[in-house]
C-alpha cells in the first residue's frame, strides 16, 4: 500500500512537472509570436512611410514651399481617431501620384505651421503649388475627394 502511494505521489510530481514545462514553452511561443508580429507591423509602416514624408517647422520651407511638385500637406495628431482613419487613403493617394508630393505635419510638434496655415481642426488637408495655398479640406474625405483637391 505504501509502494502504490508513492508511486501516485511520484505520478502525480511528474505531470507537475510536465505541466509547468508546457506553461513556460507556451508562454516562449507566444512572446516568440508577438515578435513577429510586431517586426511584420513595424515593416508594413515602414514600407507606407516611405510614400508620405514627415515634415517640420525646420524643413518645411525647402520641402515644401520651394518644392517644384505640388504638395499636398497632411496636418494631423496621433492622438486624432479622424487623422488615423484619413491617414491610410493619404498614403493610398502618395503611393499612386508620383506627380505629387505628400507629407505630414504633426500639429502636436509644429504649432507655428499649424497657427500660421490655420488648422484649427485636424485633420486638415492642404494643397500648396508654387509656395502659394490653392485648396484646402477639413475632416475625413475620399481619395476621389482628396484627388479632385490636389488637382484643381
Amino acid at each position: 500500500m505504501k509502494e502504490k502511494i508513492q508511486i501516485l505521489i511520484l505520478i502525480i510530481v511528474f505531470i507537475g512537472i510536465l505541466v509547468g514545462i508546457n506553461m513556460i514553452l507556451n508562454k516562449q511561443n507566444s512572446q516568440e509570436n508577438q515578435n513577429i508580429t510586431l517586426n511584420v507591423q513595424n515593416t508594413s509602416l515602414e514600407e507606407n512611410s516611405s510614400f508620405v514624408m514627415e515634415v517640420t517647422e525646420t524643413n518645411f520651407e525647402q520641402e515644401v514651399l520651394k518644392s517644384e511638385k505640388t504638395v499636398l500637406i497632411d496636418f494631423y495628431a496621433d492622438w486624432c481617431n479622424p487623422c488615423k482613419i484619413l491617414s491610410p487613403i493619404v498614403e493610398e493617394v502618395a503611393k499612386e501620384n508620383e506627380n505629387i508630393k505628400v507629407v505630414k505635419i504633426n500639429v502636436d510638434n509644429a504649432p507655428n505651421l499649424s497657427s500660421e496655415y490655420g488648422t484649427y481642426s485636424i485633420p486638415t488637408l492642404i494643397v500648396i503649388k508654387n509656395g502659394e495655398e490653392v485648396n484646402r479640406a477639413v475632416g475625413v474625405i475620399s481619395k476621389e475627394e482628396i484627388l479632385s483637391l490636389v488637382n484643381n
